[in-house]
């Protein structure tokens, strides 16, 4: 039940019988849909592109659960994907054909240790749903408790195995000629999503993992997360109670139910930034199938249950902190502080010249793409680092993989409900916010990172930047400064922020004298911002919110 790269080619190489036929089924399926789209991929005829795409679909649901994951990546994706193409690869997450109900009874009762007949009230003949590594029924315990149980789909883990290898076999094979160096690390970031695929087949595993991202939300009411049934779950059987809400597919589809779908976007978004930035424990896989929209709103935050908790990782505490710094920086074009990050973080070699590179980040994240950064998502980025690799030594580390593809589906859920979403403008209100209220040592300490220089000089335009940004993109600019102006004055007066405060004692005395200037400087600064007039219209904004 474990991936290792070496030991599953080992095992593979030795059983010709398994992998012959199946290379050459593989190729002659990618071969073939290859040919399908170099002839008709141009094509602007929207039948001749329904066509192509339910080949795509065909295609990857016939090679089987490794080549649906990749389907299922790609169809979150609405700003690389034709949307007749999009259509077709959204029935990958939950639309698959089922496996024999006979077989999926016989697991259940094997793992369980009785039939469905004795444990539950009520169990139906057909799945409710099936996705790539299982299929979902709809069950009832007693009086009205209906449950979610999920069965594996038979012979996963050799499935897994086997194509597994052959997968990073073709990739590294492929990898020299593939274009812009993105076959750099490829046999690594195949090893890490093998991994990952593993660690989502071990249904007991999941339990842990849902169990432990709702104790990261228990309370917060704009997050559910279903309680699993631990009595009636095992390695192949996970039961959890049933969630009733709308899949976040099809604007229409909410609006319809009316709920509100830029609040359900804030939630989505806000507390995937909270997986990373706060708890360093994500969901890897935030497709629109595992996302669920739910009634009810908390001010401007809809309402969400997440499921299937299969694929998660972690993010190390350095990692979590450098990244947020890299955030700051970002805010604050400092980019040669973030050229730095990235050398933390692994993009760049600790030995690579950067005085080249920190320019070339400027152009790509700064003034390139508009007059300001909020501008631009992921896509964009992702298309000019693209050619910065092919000039600079960026690498994506393997063990980034998993954060990038859970980003990445992120915003392209978001894209799908709005296509002028950018996600980095609800990203940057939400660092500052917590540097501003220094709500926890580390944030302390970037915020003195931030607003301090080398010399001890307050950096105002910093600061200011930082205020600029919690408001610029809010639907109520003046009540989003009220809880900053509370967080912000509880840290100066409060045990958290001695440091903060003799920082800016010293700020007073320059040269053995008194200098005051910085000081005068930023009591302006804040005049300006939470002047009464902005804060009563704060308060009014608060008491009065408006809905979009």
């Amino acid at each position: 039940m474990r991936y290792d790269a070496n030991q599953d080619l080992l095992w593979l190489l030795t059983r010709p019988w398994v992998w012959i036929p199946r290379l050459i089924h593989v190729l002659t399926s990618l071969l073939t849909l290859a040919v399908g789209v170099l002839a008709q991929g141009s094509n602007n005829d929207e039948e001749a592109q329904k066509r192509l795409a339910k080949k795509l679909l065909i295609t990857l649901t016939n090679l089987g659960p490794c080549f649906i994951k990749v389907g299922q990546a790609l169809s979150t994706r609405p700003d690389l994907i034709k949307r007749e193409w999009l259509e077709e690869l959204t029935s990958l997450q939950d639309n698959l054909p089922a496996f024999n109900h006979a077989t999926a009874l016989a697991t259940l009762a094997e793992d369980l240790g009785a039939p469905a007949s004795q444990l539950f009230e009520e169990f139906p003949s057909q799945p409710i749903a099936a996705a790539s590594l299982g299929q979902v029924y709809k069950a009832r315990l007693h009086r009205n408790q209906w449950v979610a149980v999920k069965v594996q789909r038979p012979q996963l883990a050799f499935i897994l195995r086997r194509d597994l290898v052959i997968i990073r076999l073709l990739g590294v094979l492929s990898a020299p000629v593939l274009p812009l160096n993105l076959g750099f690390g490829l046999g690594n970031i195949i090893d890490e999503f093998g991994r990952s695929l593993f660690e989502e087949i071990d249904y007991e595993q999941e339990a842990n993992n849902a169990e432990r991202f709702a104790a990261l939300f228990a309370k917060d009411p704009t997050v559910t997360v279903p309680r699993v049934e631990r009595l009636l779950s095992s390695r192949r059987v996970l039961t959890t109670s049933w969630i009733e809400g709308t899949k976040l597919r099809d604007r229409k589809e909410l609006k319809a139910q009316l709920l509100n779908p830029t609040a359900l976007i804030r939630t989505a978004v806000i507390s995937g930034l909270q997986q990373l930035f706060e708890f360093g424990y994500f969901h890897a896989d935030p497709h629109p199938g595992n996302i669920f929209a739910l009634s009810g709103q908390s001010k401007k935050m809809g309402h969400l249950a997440y499921c299937d908790f299969g694929m998660m990782d972690s993010i190390s505490d350095d990692d979590r902190l450098t990244l947020t710094g890299a955030v700051v920086h970002l805010i604050n074009n400092d980019f040669n502080a973030l050229a730095k990050d990235f050398q933390k973080l692994g993009f760049l070699s600790l030995t690579s010249d950067l005085t080249t590179i920190i320019p070339a980040l400027e152009e790509v994240l700064g003034g390139s793409l508009g007059e300001s950064v909020e501008s631009f998502n992921f896509k964009a980025i992702t298309d000019r680092f693209s050619e910065l690799m092919f000039d600079y030594p960026f690498r994506v580390p393997a063990r980034f993989a998993l954060i990038i593809r859970a980003v990445v589906s992120q915003e392209g859920l978001a894209l799908r409900l709005d296509p002028d979403f950018k996600i980095i403008a609800i990203a940057y209100p939400y660092v500052a916010k917590r540097l501003l209220a220094g709500d926890s040592m580390e944030m302390r300490e970037k915020l003195l990172e931030v607003i301090f220089d080398n010399n001890g000089h307050l950096r105002l335009e910093r600061i200011e930047s930082l205020l600029k940004v919690i408001s610029q993109d809010a639907v109520a600019p003046d009540a989003e400064l009220i809880p900053v102006a509370g967080a912000g004055l509880k840290l100066l007066l409060g045990p958290d922020g001695s440091t903060l405060r003799s920082r800016l004692l010293m700020t007073l005395i320059k040269d053995e004298r008194l200098c005051a200037s910085d000081i005068k400087a930023l009591m302006s600064l804040l005049r300006r911002t939470f002047s009464p007039r902005k804060i009563a219209n704060g308060m009014l904004q608060t008491l009065t919110p408006r809905t979009t």
